[in-house]
């Protein structure tokens, strides 16, 4: 007798063939029948009329912080999601040196690049761990979908060098020491070495994040040690814009030093064609080179969602940082008094300002409200709003946040994607040079919502504009990226692979409209949405999800580099 059979649907296996009528049966961990099944089962699931596919693997996420509150790492699971990549851009919470006042700049620093409620982290982890080991001991019980974790520079400077990681340049002794360190982390399974030079990256003191810090040599230093160890990975954001050609060999460099790949973030399919084809070509110059340069490409209408309540994002306007950074009380004061309020705006329109574009208040929609008078302005664009009231727009958006403490959630309108541009989107999916990614699932809480990339995709780029088939979206989602991370037995539904599985309906699945949350430690919010036609997840043999509705089981794996993963690369 099996312990699990999927029983009467379509199967999706992963590799990009076409779907064939067939049976999934299940035993312990593993798939171990597929085809017609006339074997009973402890439990069946019946996919008559769906289609069967494995589980997706996000390969960009930040669920560092979260899984210790949450490690079922909602909504991803939701969105078929059943394997989750964390520790990425330099990020990650581990190793940490012992010193309180090294976990509290982590703490501080993850709050202000990745966007995580500081009361949360606080709250919500125990920051009780050393070793990268200690680390991964502590969050395997809790997972719920399987996750690995990269080993992020910045931990790893700040462990070796103190606050001086975000002064100087190292010693050669000190990029031992980090080598040292780094080596330590791959023995306990880390997945990969994640770095960034990115100019938004700074830490909650306004400096640059300790990697920025870092030396080219430093850099590949690091990367070789990598090529240490089997099926690890690098990850690198070099810089923001068209690559200068700096960049392009460094990239190079990095991955022809630990003949490991490299994937950078992000190139957004909004991009006119000459700017993809730039940000592509290192993809070629590292493969003539010896090295494998991936860009991931997220092919989502991407919207952000502002609130003066965390300050997000809106502590980069010049004049706006010492505002942001006041308690609560204080700053709705501030939006109160007609004077400071007036002054926070001629900065945010300031034409020294290179992102005042996006703070052209009439042309932004309200989100969320929390107060109950505000539950009428839902949905409407502030400048309809200061139309009918004869007032300013960024009076009425004062007001209105004001009355809900803050907690206003305000931005653009989310761009509706032609049948065009979910073809050009999709074309740098199918290139070799690009991998689907970077949902930053965990981040950005409520400012970003791209964690239901594969639900959004499902409905539009397959069902809606019928540019992309279900078979090929599944491939890419699954088998694609456990090649480039050496993921083994897992992105393909096989004989002897491990079961992780969805069971969806192509007529209905989408992503439900996104909302904030509330849910977080300390009661702060996140941009949240479940799904239509995600009927069933199956981690490790284990129902997880059913009918839209969470289960209790937390059946996930930590993914261990070297156990779980083989030699990477595509």
């Amino acid at each position: 007798m099996l312990d699990l059979i999927i029983r009467g649907g379509d199967l999706i296996d992963g590799s990009g063939a076409p779907r064939r009528r067939a049976d999934v049966g299940v035993q312990g961990d593993r798939v171990v029948a597929i085809g017609q099944l006339d074997t009973e089962a402890t439990a069946v699931i019946d996919a008559s009329g769906k289609v069967v596919t494995p589980g997706f693997i996000d390969v960009h996420t930040h669920f560092d912080a979260q899984v210790f509150w949450d490690g079922a790492l909602t909504p991803s699971p939701f969105h078929g999601v059943t394997t989750a990549l964390a520790g990425n851009c330099g990020f990650s919470i581990q190793p940490l040196s012992g010193d309180a006042g090294d976990a509290e700049y982590l703490l501080r620093m993850l709050a202000r690049v990745e966007g995580m409620p500081v009361e949360s982290l606080r709250l919500g982890v125990p920051w009780d761990w050393r070793s990268t080991d200690e680390y991964l001991a502590a969050v395997e019980p809790k997972l719920g979908i399987n996750a690995a974790f990269m080993v992020g520079h910045s931990a790893i400077r700040r462990l070796v060098m103190g606050p001086e990681a975000t002064r100087r340049a190292a010693t050669s002794d000190e990029v031992g020491q980090m080598a040292d360190a780094l080596r330590r982390a791959f023995e306990a399974g880390a997945l990969g070495f994640s770095s960034s030079w990115a100019r938004t990256h700074n830490d909650a003191d306004g400096e640059m994040v300790p990697s920025r810090h870092a030396t080219a040599e430093e850099l590949i230093t690091l990367s070789a040690v990598a090529g240490e160890f089997p099926g690890t990975s690098l990850e690198f954001i070099p810089m923001i814009g068209v690559f200068d050609a700096w960049a392009v060999e460094l990239m190079t460099n990095m991955s022809a030093a630990a003949q490991r790949p490299l994937n950078w973030n992000l190139l957004v399919g909004s991009l006119g064609q000459k700017e993809i084809d730039e940000r592509l070509a290192p993809g070629d110059y590292a493969r003539a080179r010896g090295g494998e340069v991936v860009a991931l490409t997220l092919p989502l209408p991407v919207t952000m969602r502002f609130n003066f309540a965390s300050g997000f994002f809106l502590d980069s306007i010049p004049g706006w940082e010492s505002a942001m950074k006041t308690p609560r009380d204080e700053r709705m004061a501030l939006f109160s008094d007609p004077t400071a309020r007036a002054a926070l705006n001629a900065a945010a329109q300031s034409e020294t300002y290179p992102m005042r574009r996006l703070m052209s208040w009439e042309d932004h929609y309200i989100f969320d409200v929390a107060a109950p008078e505000n539950a009428q302005y839902q949905g409407a664009r502030i400048g309809d709003i200061a139309e009918q009231e004869g007032r300013e727009a960024w009076d009425v958006l004062c007001d209105i946040a004001v009355a809900d403490e803050l907690r206003t959630s305000f931005g653009a309108a989310t761009p509706v994607l032609s049948k065009e541009d979910w073809e050009q989107r999709v074309a740098i999916i199918r290139d070799g040079r690009a991998l689907l990614g970077g949902s930053d699932a965990g981040a950005h809480l409520d400012l970003l919502a791209t964690f239901n990339y594969p639900t959004v995709i499902l409905a539009e780029a397959v069902r809606r504009h019928g540019v992309l088939s279900l078979e090929e979206a599944v491939h890419h989602m699954t088998e694609e990226p456990a090649h480039l991370y050496g993921i083994t037995d897992r992105g393909r539904v096989a004989e002897g692979s491990y079961a992780d599985l969805v069971v969806l309906d192509p007529a209905t699945v989408a992503s439900h409209e996104v909302a904030m949350r509330y849910d977080l430690p300390g009661g702060a919010g996140r941009l949240y949405a479940e799904s239509e036609g995600i009927d069933h997840v199956v981690v490790n043999g284990s129902p997880i999800l059913k009918d839209g509705a969470l289960l209790p089981s937390r059946s996930g794996t930590l993914l261990r580099s070297g156990r779980d993963t083989a030699e990477s690369g595509r």
